[in-house]
């Protein structure tokens, strides 16, 4: 039934302000879409005649690829430079004891990687391995640190709470690989081995020079990426923390220590020991001296004795009437 001029519906007339209100909510949904879903401290916009997204990091402004890990150097001045909340506070005690994560606030290459000398505000300096850790004693602005050195080998050692019952050996590695695998993007041929007696856990990565080729995750960014997990920090946006099941059983952790082997030697000097250590060899050399002196004064007590004992009997020879 064909319908009367008066009764036609104004579409051309709607039609343009509908197109317009769908282009408008289409780009915001795209802004809103616009994020870095391997890093938190980023700031992303869309640019450019294609409206890629791109995503820098806080610290540094360098663009970074939100498809894989953010290095570990960048992501230590990310944190430094993130906005504090709050009032200033006051200052603690000059005793307070202050367990700093190794934070810092890095010089960073252009591909993200430390630079193989650090320095803080004033005029201290040392060398870092690829990590970030310091391998060197401090010093002054002079220190040279002729290479970056690679750490190639990291053991991460973790502690389950002891009301847990004991996993599957087997089952826990497992779930271990394939949490790196997916969640790290670590290829589980750098997941070395994974050792566990309760309530023990030991994670080994190992990655060498020649076996890491570029576009790979590197096994320092999954291991901070890992740590800031366990610590409940995540770096990944909408995470809290680390949510692990074996056959349905939590892991819930109560430590966390990691240590880095490089593939050349640290070069510290006696200057590193603690003062708790010097005293320890300050009381063992006193022992020992002591215990030495004790000895000889003891032996020549013998000593004299015995020569006593001979000289009274040689008397006592001379003095019996001859025959």
């Amino acid at each position: 039934m064909a319908r009367g001029p008066g009764l036609a519906l104004p579409w051309p007339s709607l039609l343009p302000p509908l197109l317009l209100l769908a282009a408008v909510i289409g780009h915001a949904a795209a802004q809103d879409n616009c994020t870095c879903p391997t890093n938190k401290m980023t700031v992303c916009e869309r640019s450019g005649p294609d409206g890629r997204c791109q995503c820098r990091v806080l610290g540094s402004g360098l663009e970074v690829n939100c498809s894989t890990l953010t290095s570990k150097c960048l992501l230590l001045k990310a944190r430094m430079s993130a906005p504090k909340s709050g009032r200033a506070l006051v200052q603690p005690s000059e005793h307070a004891l202050v367990d700093n994560d190794g934070l810092y606030n890095p010089d960073c290459d252009q591909q993200g990687r430390f630079k193989a000398r650090q320095c803080n505000q004033t005029s201290v300096c040392w060398c870092v391995n690829s990590v970030g850790v310091r391998r060197t004693d401090k010093g002054d602005l002079s220190l040279r640190c002729d290479e970056l050195v690679r750490t190639h080998h990291i053991l991460i050692e973790l502690r389950r709470r002891t009301d847990g019952r004991a996993f599957n050996h087997s089952d826990l590695d497992a779930e271990l690989r394939r949490l790196f695998w997916e969640r790290y993007l670590l290829h589980p041929k750098f997941v070395a081995a994974v050792h566990y007696e309760h309530p023990t856990i030991q994670i080994e990565l190992l990655q060498n020079t020649s076996q890491k080729v570029a576009g790979e995750v590197d096994i320092a960014d999954a291991a901070y990426y890992f740590e800031r997990d366990v610590k409940g920090d995540s770096l990944f946006p909408g995470h809290r923390g680390l949510d692990v099941r074996v056959r349905g059983e939590p892991l819930l952790l109560e430590r966390t220590l990691i240590y880095y082997l490089d593939e050349k030697s640290p070069q510290f000097s006696m200057k590193r020991l603690t003062s708790g250590l010097i005293a320890v060899i300050v009381v063992v050399v006193v022992a020992l001296v002591a215990g030495v002196a004790v000895l000889v004064i003891t032996n020549r007590r013998k000593s004299g004795k015995y020569k006593k004992v001979e000289i009274k009997e040689l008397g006592e020879m001379r003095k019996e009437p001859s025959l």
